[in-house]
């Protein structure tokens, strides 16, 4: 799996669950500050070291910590296209595609595809999803309620 993982909510550790119930080792591609600022406004991105020890303490909260190993992630694919390892890619709703393009290109080297989790995006109060820029925007809370 991997993501920018900027600030932390529910439908993260939803994420990080269902990864945590399907495999034993789970290698996370936490995106560099360098490509987490593509596309977005990066003066509101937490940097890499800050997402990274966030993202170690929710796991170590959850009970994760020793499953999960997180790695820098520098493009859409990191490894998953090229590790014969893998055998399953965790994604949300948002991010199937990239999971998609990811088994073609495993395809077309001839490895074997990923078995793809599509884990729900989990709405918030008002209806909508939930996401780091809502939060920071005070729209909602980490766990979406209202602000």
């Amino acid at each position: 799996m991997g993501g920018t993982f900027d600030i932390l909510h529910i439908g993260h550790e939803a994420l990080l669950t269902q990864a945590s119930n399907i495999g034993d080792k789970i290698l996370v591609g936490l995106t560099t500050d360098e490509r987490a600022k593509k596309g977005r406004n990066a003066n509101f991105l937490n940097s890499y070291a800050i997402r990274k020890r966030n993202l170690e303490s929710l796991l170590d909260s959850l009970g994760f910590l020793d499953k999960f190993e997180i790695v820098p992630l520098n493009d859409d694919w990191g490894p998953s296209v090229i590790d014969e390892d893998f055998e399953a890619i965790v994604v949300s709703e948002e991010t199937k595609n990239t999971a998609d393009k990811i088994n073609k290109i495993r395809s077309k080297e001839g490895k074997n595809e990923l078995h793809i989790v599509v884990v729900p995006m989990i709405q918030s109060a008002d209806g909508l999803f939930i996401s780091s820029s809502r939060i920071r925007n005070n729209e909602i809370d980490s766990r979406g309620n209202l602000t």
